[in-house]
């Protein structure tokens, strides 16, 4: 059975086409919240744009989900806490409308600059009126940007085409990187006291709602005019409108709301304003950008796979080609950890050796930690929430780096210790073979092994000695259960050894009892490393 993607929102065609290769694709209306919430009860994942809201009520009725997708930047509609408290994994399209926000902040600017909403509104109802038009140039102007992020540095970037003189205001870029963009670094009441024309280019944070309200309003540039294509709430519309109204600032450029949608607002009642109903992404390339990011981020959230897109993953960011492989081992070796230790350890350190190093590996300890607590918990375990799982549970996972290694280029080794003093330890390394990865088992506990890292593994511990590989081979044979591979590992012959096979099937835990009695093991486990 296909996996479930319930589309609430109109959808890039190609983004459709790209899902119902693979998923059973749902439509509907995410604005009727009946209809809404009663499909969800079998969603793996929901796409919505802004108009369709994922509480934790809607989270609540989707047992099955393991993905909400965004398809636009902004996640106001979404309620990110609710969902990471359940594992489900929250995405966005964080670059797909950075040109088409840039250009929009523009063409307000534009706009303002010359009346040009007004003029063709009133051309249109007859009247030729140029002299009440009349605007200012650009050229030789002072543009103030208020945030250097990646839609401020494309707005700087092409309104220095213009010939302005730009500014800035962002306490988190560094003067040199500025300097470099050809930006010059200033306070915010720098800004308002110097710029012709003010553009804002930030998150809706905190920290940055109604960060220009009326006392900053009082210190502006008389004749400024400005401009908010980024997030409502930023400026007081109101005390902008009275702004406006007292003279103190000539005109605005307005996308964006505190209340969306909106019909109503103070800054409506002045032809200098130019306000447009939130149309920063609304341009057909950033739509499609926007689809296509979150079908393929929706694709690697139902396969298990990483996913850089996701806001609430703590190993967030692009993954290096070299590490990507790393990713399926270091969860299959959490697998078998848990496995081999018999519960959950008090401590993991992820030791990770080689080339590989020279990149950034953080999202392996996510990985790790998401296979430690596969099997031993009811809910499923995702990227996550398999970090709140470990801290719930007291367990400290650490992540240590070295280039040096022996045997194989790239090493991967989980170490801890159990409860109980106990200490347990595997490893293991990924070879290609040209067409696919091949994840290979080259230690646990001590022991030295070569072995495939899939399917069923079962391990046994027990005292070296003839004949007990045949009775292990003569119980399973007798339930069924086919034996794909083996092999036994020792430090010295009548000592301690482990075997180590690959089975077809899984085994209950009588028969994987009955095969440890049978040969007096001191342990026995089994680990599933097939795909889910």
């Amino acid at each position: 059975m296909k996996p479930v993607v319930l589309i609430a929102e109109e959808l890039a065609p190609a983004a459709v086409d790209v899902l119902a290769h693979e998923f059973d694709v749902r439509h509907v209306d995410g604005t009727d919240r009946p209809v809404l919430l009663s499909a969800l009860a079998e969603a793996h994942a929901v796409i919505v744009r802004s108009a369709t809201q994922i509480d934790a009520e809607a989270v609540a009725a989707a047992p099955r989900l393991r993905v909400v997708a965004r398809a636009g930047v902004g996640l106001d509609n979404v309620e990110v806490p609710a969902a990471t408290a359940r594992g489900v994994m929250v995405v966005n399209a964080p670059t797909s409308n950075i040109v088409s926000a840039a250009e929009q902040a523009i063409a307000l600017l534009l706009a303002v600059a010359r009346n040009t909403a007004s003029a063709s509104a009133a051309l249109k109802a007859g009247e030729w009126k140029r002299s009440r038009y009349t605007g200012v140039e650009i050229q030789g102007k002072t543009v103030g940007v208020v945030g250097l992020g990646r839609i401020g540095v494309l707005f700087a970037a092409r309104m220095a085409a213009f010939g302005t003189k730009l500014i800035a205001y962002d306490p988190y870029i560094q003067p040199a990187r500025a300097a470099q963009l050809g930006v010059r670094l200033v306070t915010l009441e720098e800004l308002l006291r110097e710029s012709d024309f003010v553009s804002i280019h930030l998150p809706k944070t905190p920290e940055t709602v109604g960060l220009i309200g009326e006392k900053e309003l009082a210190m502006v540039k008389p004749g400024v005019r400005i401009v908010n294509a980024a997030r409502g709430g930023l400026v007081d519309e109101q005390a902008l409108a009275d702004a406006i109204a007292e003279g103190r600032v000539a005109g605005a450029g307005i996308d964006v709301y505190g209340k969306e949608p909106c019909t109503a607002s103070p800054l409506f009642a002045f032809d200098s304003v130019v306000a447009t109903p939130h149309l920063g992404a609304s341009t057909v390339e950033a739509q499609d950008k926007a689809g296509l990011a979150v079908a393929r981020s929706v694709s690697l959230a139902l396969r298990g796979e990483f996913v850089p897109d996701a806001v609430n993953v703590q190993a967030g960011g692009v993954v290096a080609e070299d590490v990507r492989p790393l990713l399926p081992l270091a969860e299959k070796l959490g697998r078998v950890f848990t496995a081999v230790a018999g519960g959950i350890a008090a401590s993991v350190t992820i030791e990770v050796r080689g080339e590989v190093v020279a990149h950034d590996v953080s999202v392996l300890k996510l990985a790790a930690t998401k296979g430690l607590f596969a099997s031993v918990v009811e809910e499923q375990v995702t990227y996550v929430n398999a970090p709140h799982l470990a801290a719930a549970r007291g367990v400290e996972v650490r992540l240590t780096t070295h280039t040096e290694t022996i045997d194989h280029p790239n090493l991967v080794t989980l170490a801890g210790v159990l409860p109980d003093g106990r200490p347990v330890s595997v490893s293991g390394t990924v070879t290609s073979t040209g067409t696919r990865d091949v994840f290979r088992l080259t230690e646990v506990d001590g022991f030295d092994l070569e072995l495939t890292a899939e399917g069923i593994l079962l391990f046994f511990r027990y005292a070296d000695r003839p004949g007990v590989v045949g009775l292990v081979g003569s119980i399973l044979g007798e339930a069924g259960v086919n034996i794909a591979a083996m092999q036994v590992a020792r430090r010295e012959a009548g000592g301690e050894a482990l075997m180590t096979l690959t089975v077809d099937s899984a085994l209950d835990a009588e028969l994987l009892g009955s095969a440890a009695g049978s040969i007096g093991a001191v342990a026995a486990s089994a680990a599933d490393l097939r795909e889910e």
